[in-house]
């Protein structure tokens, strides 16, 4: 890890806003992961994010409106988060949202099989629609026609912006992760 956690008496004035919209909103959507160290400093994406509020508060509005404007089924939104995280392999991302997946009714097996890189076979018509236009986007291509379309069908035009935005800020957190080298909790951030 290369940018260590700010324990709360650490943080400047600059950090401090942040790191309370932060621990909120957390709370409200991102339940079911260790976020945060015995010490009360954030962890994961939040670490890197507070020690650049510049930076990881526009970030954080970003992912913030995806989460406050949702209308994607919940299992599609986590299916296109685990299809990015395990694009950019990024260790942190695939530890909270394999959690916040199986929460929100994707099974364990399709979790494993998605993480592992691999397209489930017992997909709902609209995991497949989030799977196969999550897939194209993150491996840098434009989005055939007919992945298109089948998108437009299982989510409608805002279900499909969302679906694209949704992949696009999962995609800057991914490499926020790795730039960080951010790994999953335990000894090197101290909560193992």
């Amino acid at each position: 890890m290369r940018l260590p956690p700010i324990p709360p008496e650490a943080l400047t004035e600059a950090q401090r806003p942040l790191d309370t919209r932060l621990r909120k909103d957390i709370g409200r959507w991102l339940q079911g992961f260790v976020s945060e160290r015995p010490d009360g400093a954030l962890i994961g994406p939040f670490a890197p994010m507070l020690h650049f509020p510049q930076f990881g508060g526009p970030l954080w509005d970003y992912i913030a409106a995806l989460s406050e404007n949702s209308t994607l089924p919940k299992p599609a939104h986590e299916v296109a988060i685990l299809v990015t995280g395990a694009r950019f392999r990024s260790r942190y991302e695939l530890y909270a949202h394999e959690k916040v997946a199986t929460a929100r009714g994707l099974s364990e097996a399709k979790v494993a099989t998605i993480v592992a890189g691999n397209r489930p076979s017992d997909l709902t018509a609209e995991e497949a629609a989030a799977y196969d236009a999550a897939s194209v986007l993150v491996g840098g291509g434009q989005l055939p026609e007919a992945t298109y379309q089948a998108a437009l069908k299982a989510f409608g035009a805002e279900g499909v912006a969302e679906l694209t935005y949704l992949v696009g800020a999962y995609c800057l957190v991914s490499v926020l992760l790795n730039a960080y080298d951010v790994a999953v909790p335990g000894r090197e951030e101290g909560v193992g």
